[in-house]
């Protein structure tokens, strides 16, 4: 999507770790067990463990399900594959090769099928393994005869345990099969989404409490109530006793007037007072001024700033549509800051909502809406003349109930008359404004609540649809890892054809995945971190020495850049250092007698995004793991003690010391 890819980069500009423009750990249980799980439940994990590219866990839970009773030969398929995968021999410690041994040993005891198979097969390679090209022949037709699952299976975590020209036999297939995986499941239309962050859940703005003006109009309106009614009876009295029938007419003259002034006063004042909603509910809420200089309110104006800018209706640009819609932008980022400040969250899970409102906005605009939400409400010219005439008709009725009292009348019976016209006046007068503030509260209460379940509504139903289509598109781990297995491979074949090189020329290699800044980071809870922006560092070493090619990779598209090659002995490589810091990662240094220090970010710190139930210290395991790090370390360590003596010691060490015999 590329509204959603341009709103994340241009978020660098105020992103508190440079470089690290979003960063999300996806909420997902696909690696978790409950310490109660069956075997069966600790394989099926373990098995997608080792599918998703971890197989440091993997081994852990596939031998705990065969430590409680499980144990087939798929089963212990898997955990072979478990204990070679992204490992050469000399990674192998010399307990681990005894068990391997001790499995090879149990295959015989297994029913025949696929799997029994499979594990023939895994355990003849090993034993291939250093051997001429003649002797590899049979078990290289039994690989090619096992089904694809099975085969494939093995072909990629015997990856670095293949060499030579082992590796030369099976090198064409596994490019092949890279080449039609690497853009499979519509890659570059999918991406996007697994870097995408949870989007929070909607929010409106609530109604406001009543203010303290209505409450104390509501508590004086009583008073007010009784001294007009009090006056009205007193006037009325007077003028009955002076002309009986004339009063009663002017009574009813009056209570009709009375009566229709105040239901067309009421519709008058309910339409013309209601809250000027041109960006929302929100002009209803006071912001605050030290909220505006905030980070995240800035993230949200500019966020705001950039999806208006990308959602123009025709015939404007953006900068004039932006200009157009300065008031109502800034009126919707200030609700937006308000209603999400509180939860600290990253500007990133509400983009959803900004970039909603935004094509609400022009939408809006398309049916001529965007200041004036409520057209329909406009009072009516009949409302208004039949107010204005029936105050004017009440008035009247007054005025002739007053010359009805004071007709032939004394004195002092004139001075109460008009006095109780006077206190009906003022008492009514003042009781129809309070009245009208009180019924103007509850019109706002009804009308804000209804505009609030209509708004929340709408953004519930924005919030699901984005989920909806982040959960269909997001890649599955599985994917993820598929596709950066497919770079790498298609990396170390251009890397292999530049130098002329084949895998019997090579003793080993070995690639390193590091994040390349800017990038954008997201890992499922208990998986590793995968990058957007990639950093890729392959190392070829040959007898004459090592070969190393670097690029930065586009992990959307799979397109590669800043590619840089060097070759150096093994004596150059000096010394190989690590250093960790829990506030900014792991750095692996590489200093070359003929040259600068080369300091190479391999993971970066994540100690603030560890959910409760994950170790600070397994992660960062399982990240280093999938980097190639602890493999790459290894070697240049190794290198860097022995110089060229590095060769001849693992030369020694080379034949594999499976002897795999009687098993089948």
């Amino acid at each position: 999507m590329s509204d959603s890819d341009g709103a994340a980069y241009s978020s660098a500009a105020y992103d508190s770790n440079i470089g690290i423009q979003a960063e999300t750990v996806h909420n997902s249980n696909v690696y978790f067990v409950h310490p109660d799980a069956s075997p069966q439940e600790k394989y099926r994990v373990g098995m997608r463990l080792l599918e998703d590219g971890i197989p440091s866990r993997a081994r852990e839970m596939i031998t705990d399900a065969i430590a409680h009773g499980y144990h087939t030969a798929e089963v212990r398929f898997h955990w072979v594959l478990a204990m070679l995968s992204a490992r050469t021999h000399q990674d192998l410690s010399a307990e681990e090769v005894q068990r391997l041994h001790y499995a090879s040993g149990l295959v015989r005891a297994y029913a025949e099928d696929e799997w029994k198979e499979a594990l023939r097969v895994t355990f003849g390679l090993l034993a291939a393994l250093g051997t001429a090209g003649g002797e590899t022949e049979p078990v290289l037709k039994q690989l090619q005869n096992l089904p694809s699952r099975q085969h494939n299976a093995i072909l990629r975590h015997l990856d670095l345990m293949m060499t030579g020209g082992l590796k030369d036999d099976l090198w064409a297939e596994t490019l092949e099969r890279a080449e039609v995986e690497r853009f499979a499941n519509d890659r570059v239309q999918r991406v996007w989404a697994y870097f995408e962050p949870s989007p929070i859940a909607a929010r409106a703005v609530l109604p406001r409490l009543s203010t303290a003006a209505a409450a104390a109009a509501q508590a004086a309106l009583p008073l007010r109530v009784v001294l007009f009614a009090v006056s009205s009876a007193a006037l009325g009295a007077l003028a009955w006793s002076a002309h009986p029938a004339l009063a009663v007419l002017e009574s009813l003259v009056a209570l009709a007037a009375g009566r229709t002034a105040a239901r067309c006063s009421v519709q008058w004042s309910g339409r013309e007072s209601r809250p000027d909603n041109t960006a929302g509910a929100n002009a209803s809420q006071p912001h605050s001024p030290a909220l505006a200089e905030s980070g995240f309110t800035k993230q949200v104006h500019s966020k705001f700033d950039h999806y208006f800018s990308v959602r123009t209706p025709h015939g404007f640009t953006p900068d004039a549509w932006l200009a157009h819609t300065s008031e109502v932008r800034g009126d919707l980022a200030a609700e937006i800051a308000d209603l999400y400040r509180e939860s600290r969250i990253s500007v990133d899970r509400v983009t959803w909502l900004i970039r909603y409102l935004a094509e609400e906005a022009r939408n809006r605009y398309n049916s001529g809406t965007l200041f004036d939400r409520h057209p329909q409400d406009r009072t009516p010219t009949s409302t208004k003349v039949l107010t204005v005439a029936s105050l004017a008709v009440l008035g009247a009725a007054a005025l002739s109930g007053l010359g009805t009292a004071t007709s032939g009348a004394t004195h002092p019976r004139q001075l109460w008359a008009f006095l109780a016209l006077l206190g009906a006046a003022w008492s009514g007068h003042a009781a129809a404004q309070l009245w009208f503030t009180v019924r103007r509260e509850r019109h706002r209460l009804v009308w804000e609540a209804r505009k609030y379940q209509e708004e929340l509504a709408a953004r519930q139903d924005a919030h699901q649809r984005w989920k909806t289509l982040l959960d269909a598109t997001r890649p599955s781990e599985l994917e993820m890892e598929t596709w950066l297995t497919c770079d790498k491979t298609s990396f170390v074949d251009e890397a292999l054809r530049h130098h002329r090189l084949t895998w019997r020329d090579l003793i080993t290699h070995t690639v390193l995945v590091a994040p390349a800044r800017p990038y954008r980071r997201a890992r499922v809870r208990g998986g590793p971190w995968r990058y957007s922006h990639y950093g890729i560092r392959l190392f070829l070493f040959t007898r004459d020495g090592i070969r190393e090619v670097s690029s930065e990779l586009k992990f959307s598209d799979s397109t590669r850049k800043n590619e840089q090659r060097s070759s150096y002995r093994f004596d150059a490589l000096s010394s190989v250092q690590v250093t960790e810091n829990a506030d900014v990662g792991y750095d692996l240094e590489l200093v070359l007698t003929n040259g600068p220090a080369r300091k190479i970010r391999v993971k970066d710190a994540d100690a603030h995004q560890l959910a409760p139930d994950e170790s600070a210290r397994e992660m960062s395991e399982i990240s280093l793991s999938a980097a190639g790090f602890t493999h790459t370390f290894r070697l240049l360590e190794g290198i860097a003690a022995d110089g060229k003596d590095w060769i001849e010691r693992r030369s020694s060490e080379n034949p594999m010391p499976f002897q795999v015999t009687g098993w089948s």
